[in-house]
């Protein structure tokens, strides 16, 4: 008698026809899937007897199989070549029953499966499978189902499962009292639960974080959805919440149509209200999200977003609209009105690996509609409409795009806003050498339009203080109170923007080379140009900031300039020193049509450290530094052994003849009280103290060339303590700049933490303190938990919405994140002034 035949269940004429036994530890010998014997379960397919097996043709085999009574939740492709293993103390061929039975400590492997149980039966005759006793399957991907007894029809279609338990490799756990498998596709899991938390090793019957319990789980696998009824959501054991239903997709669904988790909010303005968005999937690559928001006071609020992926990207479209039921709660704000909405669309495209182009539009009815109605980040001031081509090379850049800027505050004046169509920047660094230095250029192409003139105080006495501490001034110009004369304009207003068109191309060229001589000085001789060709139609008649009229404008500025540098190293026990003496000569002509030229992209000037040593200080290409001018420092350096360092910097820029560009205002008073107006410029300094990768603290400082008062001082400081502590701080002073509408001194501290305490739970916050008005303007506390399966997260933040009237909002953030479910969330704002909520 050969043991394979007994596991193929042929009846040899030797075997007695009652019962034959095997009395003895017996090893299957290994046969092909074509003619498995007892079982492959779980992902694999059912065994046949071998005479059944016979009549199966290789394409049955190879199809994939359910997971059966596992709830469905895997299915696999089984391999046709596949081998099966059965160790078993006993085998028992029944010729009466027509039975194949083994007992004791039975195992059975196939295609990485290995199912164990205290004893397996196939039933020829009903074609059933019956598992009894600590029955457990653990698949080739690493899902564990237990079970005290299984009962299952030779095709899946039909059977039962005592007692089961499916571990899955993605932390899906299910625990049943009975499995029920109905109409070859159905698994019922009776008072059953789920959760994607790992059991505690310490007390395994300790309730997981959060489960979902039912009276009943059915999954159906041809519609890969999971459906709960009379379900309840337990947190530690303590029910929570109960819904008599609930569906979910199954693990293999990545996109699934249904709801999804709800979101709460409330404001003083709409109400309290909830948000309950639903997913519509139409197809793998597109789908629309509805969210619909009802909120208490002002009705219901339409959102829709569409979303379609193509071949080479992807883009999106949203609208969301209300008819207020109670406009009268933005009295005196932009929401003032009875329908507001908007409609914003999004969109990326890759042309080839170097080569993208997208867009990116709004349309609002108002400006704050999106932060009334908590669409965008309340810190947003304002939002971008544009369509862009941007292409990246190894050593070249290029971007070209159209903008309109739409401001999201209520002292934003829309048609103060300017019109870009378009702006282009290309730059390139040549890979070769030009007369042995580098050769790079850069062109830039601006065209803008604006409707209004926009017109900022530089007195106080036109201009009340905005209460914030880093905000800059927003405050409009009265020219009725200033009066004609163009004296007194120029001297209390100045020109933030030009009302009119103004079209400007620019190009800059730069070479450089560097020689390092006998001695280890270094000298690099450079050359620069920058040319500008503009059309300025300002409709600016009769003002002192720019000339009426059609102008038609082009500059040059040619500069050549040689930068010295002489390190002297040290070299110590504990690392090295050097001091490097730093001088640089620019030789170039005046700058010409001074107020001629708009000036829209250079109104950021702050000298410091940073641009000690550029050809030109100004940050943009509508001015540009003319004159001759040196610029000198010295720089210390120390590095340590065991990684720290200590960095300097001192220096001063002197206008060695010419005009002083700095000391000729424009349009915006660029240059005034920056420090580099005078013939000998402000000092500036730089310390930099790095001990180790764990603590860092830099200062910069502008000094008073005449007395040495302090112009401008920041210092800021990093630090990880442990590896559950890092703390930073940063402390600004700065003086006032009437001539740019600052009026009084800014100083303020601003400090921020984030504490680990575990492994889940973490604290952050944040508090800004400003001295001048002596109160803290700002203050954020967050502390979240975060582990396998749940996320919370708590946030308080109290600062000053530029959303109505500047009031001051706290704003709470609630959020909870179940791992496979999804995440919810509930917020809400209340100002200063409100009397509700």
């Amino acid at each position: 008698m050969k043991v394979g035949n007994v596991i193929a269940g042929q009846a040899d004429s030797a075997i007695p026809r009652l019962k034959s036994r095997l009395r003895r530890s017996v090893c299957a010998s290994i046969i092909g899937a074509g003619s498995v014997a007892l079982v492959a379960f779980g992902p694999a397919t059912l065994a046949h007897a071998q005479t059944n097996a016979a009549q199966t043709s290789p394409s049955q085999t190879t199809a994939a199989q359910p997971a059966g009574l596992a709830g469905g939740l895997v299915t696999r492709q089984t391999d046709p070549n596949a081998k099966m293993l059965v160790t078993a103390d006993e085998l028992v061929y029944d010729n009466t029953r027509n039975e194949v039975i083994a007992e004791g400590n039975v195992q059975i492997y196939y295609d990485g499966a290995v199912l164990e149980a205290r004893r397996v039966v196939y039933d020829r005759n009903a074609n059933r499978l019956r598992a009894e006793g600590g029955v457990r399957l653990k698949d080739k991907d690493g899902t564990v189902i237990a079970a005290d007894n299984l009962d299952l029809s030779q095709d899946f279609s039909n059977g039962f499962v005592n007692s089961l338990r499916i571990d899955s490799p993605d932390d899906m756990h299910f625990v049943a009292a009975r499995a029920d498998r109905e109409n070859g596709d159905t698994t019922v899991l009776t008072s059953g639960a789920y959760t994607p938390c790992e059991p505690c090793k310490e007390n395994p019957a300790k309730p997981p974080m959060w489960q979902v319990k039912a009276a009943k789980i059915i999954h159906k696998e041809k519609e890969q959805m999971i459906y709960f009824e009379d379900a309840r959501l337990e947190f530690l054991g303590v029910p929570f919440a109960w819904v008599p239903y609930l569906e979910a997709p199954d693990p293999t669904v990545k996109r699934k149509s249904g709801f999804l988790i709800p979101q709460f909010v409330s404001t003083s303005e709409i109400g309290y209200g909830a948000t309950i968005p639903y997913f519509w999937n139409i197809a793998p690559n597109m789908d629309v999200t509805f969210s619909p928001l009802i909120v208490s006071k002002q009705g219901v609020m339409l959102d829709a977003e569409f979303r379609h992926r193509l071949e080479t990207g992807t883009y999106s479209i949203r609208a969301a609209g209300i008819d207020q039921l109670d406009k009268d709660a933005f009295l005196g704000q932009p929401g003032y009105r009875d329908q507001r909405g908007v409609v914003e669309t999004h969109g990326r495209f890759n042309i080839n690996e170097n080569w993208y182009w997208g867009w990116d539009g709004w349309l609002m009815s108002d400006e704050t509609f999106l932060q009334d109605y908590n669409l965008i980040n309340a810190t947003a001031r304002e939002v971008t409409s544009q369509i862009y081509l941007v292409g990246q090379g190894d050593r070249s850049y290029f971007d070209v795009r159209a903008m309109y800027f739409t401001g999201l505050t209520s002292y934003d004046i829309q048609d103060q806003q300017p019109i870009i169509h378009p702006v282009l920047d290309y730059s390139k660094t040549l890979g070769d050498s030009v007369f042995g230095g580098q050769l790079s250029y850069d062109i830039n192409f601006t065209s803008l339009t604006r409707n209004e003139i926009d017109l900022r105080a530089t007195s106080a006495a036109y201009a009340p203080t905005y209460p914030t501490l880093y905000d800059g001034p927003t405050n409009q110009c009265d020219l009725d109170k200033v009066g004609t004369n163009p004296i007194e304009q120029r001297q209390d207003c100045l020109m933030r923007g030009m009302v009119g068109s103004y079209t400007r191309l620019s190009g800059v060229v730069d070479w450089r080379r560097t020689f390092i001589d006998t001695a280890g000085q270094t000298w690099t001789p450079f050359f620069n140009m920058q040319v500008d060709v503009a059309s300025v139609q300002a409709q600016t008649e009769d003002s002192p900031w720019l000339p009426g009229g059609d102008n038609q404008l082009i500059r040059a500025m040619p500069a050549v300039g040689l930068e010295y540098r002489y390190p002297f190293i040290a070299v110590q026990s504990w690392g090295t020193q050097t001091i490097e003496p730093i001088a640089q000569v620019i030789i170039r002509p005046d700058e010409t049509d001074i107020g001629q030229f708009p000036n829209e992209d250079a109104q950021s000037l702050i000298f410091d450290d940073t641009n000690l040593f550029e050809i030109s200080k100004y940050s943009g290409y509508d001015r540009v530094e003319g004159g001759g001018r040196a610029n000198v420092g010295i720089q210390y350096t120390a590095n340590f052994n065991d990684g720290g360092q200590i960095n300097a910097l001192f220096g001063q820029s002197y206008q060695i003849f010419g005009v002083n560009s700095y000391a000729n205002y424009d349009m915006a008073n660029t240059g005034a009280e920056s420090g580099l107006e005078d013939d000998a410029s402000d000092y500036v300094a730089r310390l930099y103290y790095q001990p180790t990768d764990k603590f860092s603290l830099i200062n910069r400082f502008r000094f008073d060339n005449e007395d040495w008062s302090v112009e401008r001082y920041e210092v800021e400081g990093r630090a990880t303590l442990n590896k559950h502590l890092t703390v930073s701080a940063l402390y600004g002073l700065y003086t006032a700049q009437p001539l740019l509408g600052y009026y009084e001194e800014r100083e303020g501290i601003l400090g921020t933490g984030t504490l680990k305490l575990n492994e889940n739970w973490n604290l952050r916050a944040a508090a800004r303190y400003n001295l001048n008005l002596d109160e803290i303007d700002y203050t954020m506390f967050g502390i979240s938990y975060i582990d396998e399966c749940f996320g919370l997260a708590l946030s308080y933040r109290s600062d000053y919405t530029e959303s109505g009237n500047r009031e001051r909002v706290d704003t709470v953030l609630v959020t909870f994140t179940l791992k496979t479910l999804g995440e919810a969330g509930f917020s809400t704002q209340v100002g200063s002034g409100s009397t509700d909520d």
